[in-house]
């Protein structure tokens, strides 16, 4: 309608100088955690504290809310699925939420967490909790603080998982888990009672720009633009953007293993490619970003494991790896693939298996509703990873290093909310591809041609293109014609899996 175009150009001001704030802090936290000096530690804190304040204090102004209250009749009298009335629904749920938050509080937690993040870079290389440790209780007693801006929850944990997966909450997320540990558990133990698969080919020496321009060369085949990304080094793999036309990638990489590296850079891939697929039309709004942690963690999921640790994915890409490093000449295509795929009970979640995986997703998940809780303190954390990693894999870390330090989430972030996307990507991830594959039955075949048009093609139509247009919920149903469930998640293990250890 006419008379509302002016308010919405209003609107689409507002939320487009938010989002720019937004992406400056993107911006900050990359070089933060690439190529920023020691020295300027501080000054980052205080200048990303600074860019949260004025985000938050635009978010939650009262001209912005009473834009919305005008827009509101407008938006009621558009289909659910238009681009003016998915701004505003979104607009006005991040809206509802952001006002209960003070900009205090997050500037400080803010300033708070960049620090933090910095400290655990040296502590854990050093296996020092000690160094972290008061920095992570003050993280507890600010994430403590979250929840309660938002009373009337089930249970503390529930806005923080809401902030990362709207609609969940930790009851779901427990009764989910149980049902997939109770189906997964019984799989890895029938795999790890076995002997291990030989994986002394992915071991070696292998130059790190060798391995960083063959990962380059398959992610630019699997649909991963170049024109709007860039890779370089970090602690922490991630994914970050400073636009859709500005998605970048991150890696580690190790010369003595060629998984390290490699498979990092298809699974941030895989969460740029979602970013890179939104409607451009989006770009400046909220709209622009994934929908949620489990649907973002999907993306890079289904393209690290279910394409990029496949048979058919190798029978393309092994000989042109056998090009660059000619030690592999001699290995198969099937010890090559039993190599990558090889199940064992380890201590660093982001090398774990698929079949072990959500194990370790499990415990840190776990682990997060009890310190929040109060029923466990940070003090006590190290012993009962030590004793809960015992009892889950029977193995017990060294150290804190490859234990409780190993994931940067409660040093840079909140604890809770923090880990229940990864193990929702894995579910969803199968679920999407199950659907992938039943409306184009060719795409395993192009697999091995090389060819990954298809499949990009439907995420893009199905997921990539609404960015938060539509909740986690809506994507799903509309993409898979199904709720959430774990059916294609376990049929997949229990067939690939079962395959390569005739279970």
């Amino acid at each position: 309608m006419a008379k509302y175009d002016r308010k919405m150009q209003d609107l689409k001001t507002r939320l487009s100088e938010i989002y720019d704030i937004d992406m400056m802090q993107s911006l900050l936290g990359w070089d933060q955690s690439t190529y920023m000096p020691k020295g300027g530690a501080e000054a980052r804190g205080r200048q990303l504290a600074l860019l949260a304040r004025l985000s938050t204090e635009r978010s939650v102004d009262k001209k912005l809310g009473k834009l919305l209250d005008d827009l509101q009749p407008y938006a009621e009298s558009l289909p659910y699925d238009s681009d003016d009335a998915s701004l505003i629904r979104v607009a006005r749920r991040d809206f509802e939420r952001l006002i209960k938050v003070p900009p205090s509080y997050v500037a400080e937690f803010t300033e708070h967490s960049s620090n933090s993040y910095m400290v655990w870079t040296e502590a854990r290389p050093e296996n020092d909790f000690r160094k972290v440790q008061p920095l992570l209780e003050k993280t507890l007693d600010l994430s403590r603080k979250y929840g309660d801006f938002f009373p009337g929850y089930e249970h503390i944990a529930d806005p923080l998982i809401d902030f990362a997966d709207y609609g969940m909450k930790a009851s779901s997320v427990r009764a989910l888990f149980a049902d997939l540990r109770a189906q997964q558990v019984p799989i890895m133990k029938a795999i790890t009672a076995q002997a291990r698969a030989d994986d002394a080919c992915l071991h070696g020496n292998f130059p790190e720009a060798k391995q960083i321009k063959f990962a380059e060369d398959v992610i630019r085949t699997l649909g991963y633009d170049f024109n709007r990304g860039r890779i370089d080094k970090t602690h922490h793999p991630f994914m970050t953007k400073f636009s859709l036309g500005d998605v970048r990638i991150t890696t580690r990489v190790k010369e003595h293993f060629l998984g390290e590296n490699f498979f990092s850079v298809v699974h941030e891939s895989g969460h740029a490619m979602y970013e890179q697929g939104i409607n451009m039309e989006y770009e400046g709004g909220p709209l622009a970003n994934g929908t949620s942690a489990g649907i973002h963690e999907s993306q890079s999921r289904l393209w690290e494991n279910l394409v990029g640790r496949s048979r058919g994915f190798w029978e393309f890409f092994l000989p042109r790896l056998k090009e660059i490093f000619p030690e592999l000449n001699g290995v198969s295509l099937d010890t090559f693939y039993r190599a990558i795929n090889k199940v064992e009970r380890s201590l660093i979640r982001t090398d774990a298996d698929e079949v072990t995986y959500n194990l370790h997703v499990m415990l840190r998940f776990d682990f997060e509703l009890q310190l929040l809780e109060g029923s466990l303190s940070v003090r006590d954390l190290p012993e009962a990873w030590h004793e809960r990693f015992e009892a889950d894999f029977g193995i017990t870390p060294p150290d804190d290093k490859d234990g409780v330090l190993q994931d940067i989430h409660w040093f840079a972030g909140f604890v809770g909310g923090s880990f229940q996307g990864y193990t929702l990507g894995n579910i969803l991830g199968a679920h999407f591809f199950n659907s992938a594959l039943k409306a184009h039955p060719e795409i395993p075949d192009e697999m091995k041609q090389g060819k990954f048009e298809t499949l990009h093609s439907w995420l893009q139509e199905n997921i990539y293109q609404h960015g938060r247009k539509f909740t986690a919920t809506e994507i799903v149903e509309r993409a898979t014609g199904s709720e959430i469930t774990i059916e294609p998640y376990i049929n997949y293990l229990k067939t690939k899996y079962g395959e390569l250890y005739q279970l």
